[in-house]
């Protein structure tokens, strides 16, 4: 019986032949990061002409926003200039004529306790124009100590008319400053006076918006009383100036 003789190992496959081509690298699988990662999205610049056509537009724009700006300036200038050429407007004038001081006494501890009758003249000096006045703040000092204060009703004042304006105007118990003490104890006390209000203008049936207006008189003194006598009505003829307060936003002109 012959003998079956058996391989110990199989025999290794051997290598193709080399055809000169190099082999593939082994393919790995991909991470997350490489999976979820996309290039960034940068968009497009813009065109040079576009560019162009913006800037032209908003040179246009300004320059029409400047030429009605300027258009509506010289229509206002027509317009001031025709009303003023037409109606040659003028403000009106005050002038205090008459005062009297029926009481005024200072205290040991500086309280002033006063009383004064004023008569204030006021003129419209225009022949078309009518102004509408509001009621009137007035208020009375002496060397800045405040002397006295009251208020006028409002009124109507025509063209070319003369109005007396009357009042009484005084305080009670007003601590004034040390330093002017002396003054205020003389036989004659300077004083000033001045009335706020608002008006406006009617020319024919038109109204203008109110403004508000200052008046402001100096210069002139009153007697003071002499042992619970009334002092003597003095008559200055003060001529008053008169001022427009024109509010813009915060500030008042």
């Amino acid at each position: 019986m012959a003998d079956r003789v058996y391989p110990t190992a199989k025999p290794n496959p051997q290598p193709p032949a080399s055809t000169g081509a190099v082999p593939p690298p082994p393919a790995f699988p991909a991470t997350k990061s490489q999976m979820y990662q996309r290039p960034m999205y940068r968009p497009p610049a813009p065109s040079k002409s576009r560019r162009r056509s913006r800037g032209s537009c908003c040179r246009c724009l300004c320059c029409w926003v400047v030429i009605v700006i300027i258009l509506l300036i010289l229509l206002a200038a027509i317009a001031g200039a025709i009303f003023y050429v037409l109606y040659r407007p003028h403000r009106p004038t005050f002038t205090v004529s008459s005062i009297q001081l029926s009481k005024f006494n200072v205290s040991s501890s500086n309280l002033l306790t006063s009383s004064l009758d004023l008569s204030i003249v006021a003129r419209n000096p225009n022949k078309k124009l009518v102004f509408l006045y509001d009621d009137f703040t007035v208020s009375m000092t002496s060397n800045g100590a405040d002397v006295g204060d009251g208020s006028i009703p409002g009124f109507r004042h025509d063209a070319k008319n003369t109005t007396i304006l009357k009042l009484t105007a005084g305080v009670s118990g007003q601590s004034v400053d040390p330093s002017v003490v002396s003054d205020l104890k003389k036989s004659t006390v300077p004083l000033a006076l001045d009335l706020e209000t608002k008006a406006g203008v009617k020319v024919g049936g038109l109204k203008t918006k109110k403004v508000g207006i200052k008046v402001h008189c100096e210069g002139f003194q009153a007697s003071a009383p002499a042992k619970g006598k009334p002092g003597l009505a003095a008559t200055p003829d003060a001529v008053c100036q008169v001022k427009l307060r024109v509010k813009i936003w915060k500030w008042t002109f």
